[in-house]
């Protein structure tokens, strides 16, 4: 798998979460060995959700400065 943000080998990390749980916590997640981005399903799901949600924004705000201004009246 490539990384998303340098295109860098991804490779499965074992990670240990200390701030976010009562407990350690241990995950499996992908890491980057050149970058050091790091990659859980959660995280891919948020970054799906974001980028269909900035797709219509763009595609909205697209078709807004395509369509007519309607004349003004004096």
């Amino acid at each position: 798998m490539k990384c998303a943000r340098c295109c860098g080998l991804m490779v499965a990390d074992e990670l240990l979460d200390l701030q976010e749980s009562y407990l350690p916590m241990w995950m499996r997640a992908l890491r980057c060995v050149t970058c050091g981005n790091i990659e859980d399903p959660l995280i891919r799901h948020h970054r799906a959700g974001r980028s269909g949600r900035v797709t219509k924004v763009v595609e909205a705000s697209h078709t807004a400065r395509i369509s007519p201004r309607p004349s003004q009246a004096a």
